[in-house]
């Protein structure tokens, strides 16, 4: 069983930054590729970012490219997801989703974030 716990949420002014942080931890034998998505109240969940775990590349939506960046650390299997230039707009409950080689997926519990003045 794979574990994945989330950081970093919380209340944030429009224009400031949050560094969200997903911790995987369990039965991790082979990690493909991780995912942060979003979902806003009364909206569908959305992707927003995404990085395989070999090479390295990175994936965005167009809502948050040039705002967000997604990073690893493999040797603590962790993501990160350092949000800039928040907009009201960003609010949502965060993600993150894991892929290992063999196909299987999880999912983290969320954790709330917050673009409010």
């Amino acid at each position: 069983q794979v574990q994945l716990v989330e950081s970093g949420g919380g209340l944030v002014q429009p224009g400031g930054s949050l560094r969200l942080s997903c911790a995987a931890s369990g039965s991790i034998f082979s990690i493909y590729r991780m995912k942060w998505f979003r979902q806003a109240p009364g909206k569908e969940r959305e992707f927003v970012a995404q990085i395989s775990w070999s090479g390295g590349s990175t994936y965005y939506a167009d809502s948050v490219k040039g705002r967000f960046t997604i990073s690893k650390d493999n040797a603590n299997n962790t993501v990160y997801l350092q949000m800039n230039s928040l907009k009201p707009e960003d609010t949502a409950v965060y993600y993150c989703n894991l892929l290992t080689r063999s196909g299987l997926d999880y999912w983290g519990q969320g954790i709330q974030g917050t673009v409010s003045s």
